[in-house]
C-alpha cells in the first residue's frame, strides 16, 4: 500500500522487480566469468538471451532473439522520486541534532550519494570556498563539490558541538561521527537509521537516495545551469542519465493541471462577447417606443 505522505509503496512480501533484475544480472555475470575461466559449469545457468521457438506462419512472426536475460523480469521505467520543498522542510524540522541537519543540507545541495558524503575528512571541508571533498563511488576519485552556504553553517555548529564532546580533531580524521561514546565514524546504516527516525515522526518513508534525486531535480531544472555542469556535479558517466531529471515530477504535473483547471474556470465565468454590430442603446430605444 502506498505511503500517505510520499506515495511510495512500502516493503511487500516479495522482492521488488528491480531487485530480482539485479540478482539475475549478478548471477549471469558470475557464471559467465567462471565459464570463461573454465572453473565452473560448462553452460551458463542464466544465459543472456535465447532464441524463441518458431511460431506458426499464421502468427506472422519468426524466430528472434529476446532482449536481456532469459530469466530477467521486465523492469518498468520510473522517474526518479524527489522530495517536494514543503515535505523537505517538514523532514528537516523533524531532525534533532546539528549533525543530522548538516548531513541533509549537504545531500540536498551538492547531490552526493549518501555513501560518498560519509567519506569526507575534516580537511575536505572548505567553508570559504563553499567546497566539500568526497570520494566518488565506483571510480574512487576525489572530487570537490560546491555546496550551499547554510550547509556549512550547520556543519560548523555540529563540529563545535562534537569537538567539545571529545570527537577527534584532526585533518585526516573523519568528518562525520556518532553522537555518543565511544565515538566512531558514521556509517551508511547509522545515517539511514537517523533518517528513519525522522520518517517515523512524519509517517513517511523517504530514503537517503531521495535526497540526491531532490538535488538533481533542483539543479537540472534551473535554467541558469548547463546540463553538462549538473552531470559533472552528480558524477554521471552519461548525459542521458542526467536528462532524466528534466522531466517534471508528479507534484509539478499535478500543480500544472490544477492551474489549468483554474484558468478554464475563470474563462467560463467571463460572459461571452456580444455579436458584431451590437449597440446597447438600441435596446433602450426599442423598449422606450413600446411603452
Amino acid at each position: 500500500m502506498p505511503n500517505a505522505v510520499t506515495g511510495r509503496p512500502g516493503p511487500g512480501r516479495l522482492y521488488s522487480v528491480s531487485t530480482r533484475a539485479h540478482c539475475e544480472a549478478v548471477l549471469r555475470s558470475f557464471y559467465a566469468f567462471h565459464l570463461e575461466e573454465g572453473t565452473g559449469p560448462i553452460i551458463n545457468l542464466f544465459p543472456a538471451a535465447r532464441e524463441r521457438r518458431r511460431l506458426p506462419a499464421t502468427a506472422g512472426r519468426s524466430a528472434r532473439q529476446s532482449a536481456g536475460g532469459r530469466y530477467r523480469p521486465s523492469v518498468p521505467q520510473r522517474l526518479p522520486r524527489r522530495i517536494p520543498d514543503g515535505r523537505f522542510n517538514d523532514l528537516f524540522a523533524a531532525l534533532r541534532h546539528h549533525r543530522d541537519r548538516a548531513l541533509l543540507a549537504f545531500w540536498v545541495s551538492n547531490g552526493a550519494r549518501a555513501s560518498e558524503l560519509l567519506t569526507s575528512r575534516q580537511r575536505d571541508s572548505l567553508p570559504g570556498e563553499q567546497l566539500l571533498g568526497v570520494v566518488r563511488k565506483g571510480s574512487a576519485v576525489f572530487q570537490q563539490l560546491p555546496s550551499s552556504p547554510d550547509a556549512f553553517v550547520w556543519l560548523l555548529l555540529y563540529q563545535d558541538e562534537a569537538w567539545r564532546a571529545g570527537v577527534p580533531r584532526a585533518g585526516h580524521a573523519a568528518l562525520w561521527w556518532t553522537l555518543r561514546r565511544p565515538f566512531r565514524p558514521l556509517t551508511y546504516h547509522a545515517a539511514r537509521a537517523m533518517l528513519n527516525r525522522a520518517n517515523g515522526l512524519l509517517g513517511a518513508n523517504w530514503t537517503l537516495h531521495d535526497l540526491r534525486h531532490t538535488a538533481a531535480y533542483r539543479m537540472a531544472r534551473d535554467p541558469g545551469l548547463a546540463l553538462t555542469d549538473v552531470q559533472w556535479v552528480l558524477g554521471h558517466a552519461h548525459l542521458s542519465t542526467t536528462q532524466l531529471y528534466l522531466a517534471a515530477g508528479r507534484e509539478e504535473i499535478v500543480e500544472a493541471i490544477r492551474a489549468h483547471h483554474e484558468r478554464q474556470a475563470q474563462v467560463a465565468r467571463v460572459p461571452a462577447p456580444p455579436a458584431a454590430g451590437y449597440r446597447a442603446e438600441s435596446l433602450s430605444d426599442l423598449f422606450g417606443a413600446a411603452r
